[in-house]
């Protein structure tokens, strides 16, 4: 889905032009995700994600080495996700930032996260997901973003 690409008209217009109006929930589907002792398996990735996202905000070595610290549920393989990982759990149903689950993923900052994926159009830079807006880009590894492990 591209942002902006449509315009809201508000519910009263849309149904005097005779649009339908469908409205989402971000609700975790009981299909889809599985909540274990803090940490939440995407039956649709096989990706198991921290239920929780770092205490603060670091820069993209410290987010690595957040996550190779982190020990869940019996757990210690966490790592950085790609941007292609990260960007699966997206919500673009939900009702308003963050653009994520809110119950599989309760808390969660609409701001930007890292992930491991380098940029190759700059050096000293990575990518990172923002799910406020619902886009990608390339910022300085030295930056101060949230981080979600992955494993």
């Amino acid at each position: 889905m591209i942002r902006g690409a449509l315009r809201f008209i508000g519910p009263a217009a849309a149904v005097g032009a005779g649009i339908a109006i469908v409205t989402h929930h971000a609700a975790a589907q009981a299909s889809r995700y599985t909540i274990t002792g803090g940490t939440v398996y995407d039956v649709k990735t096989k990706l198991t994600w921290a239920q929780a996202v770092s205490p603060q905000t670091t820069s993209q070595a410290g987010a690595a080495a957040y996550c190779s610290s982190l020990s869940l549920n019996g757990a210690a393989d966490w790592r950085l996700p790609t941007m292609k990982e990260l960007v699966t759990i997206e919500d673009f149903s939900a009702p308003s930032p963050p653009l994520i689950d809110a119950v599989a993923f309760p808390a969660t900052p609409s701001a930007y996260f890292w992930t491991v994926t380098p940029c190759t159009s700059a050096a000293n830079t990575a990518w990172y997901v923002d799910f406020r807006e619902g886009v990608s880009s390339c910022g300085a590894i030295a930056g101060s973003f949230w981080v979600r492990c992955v494993r």
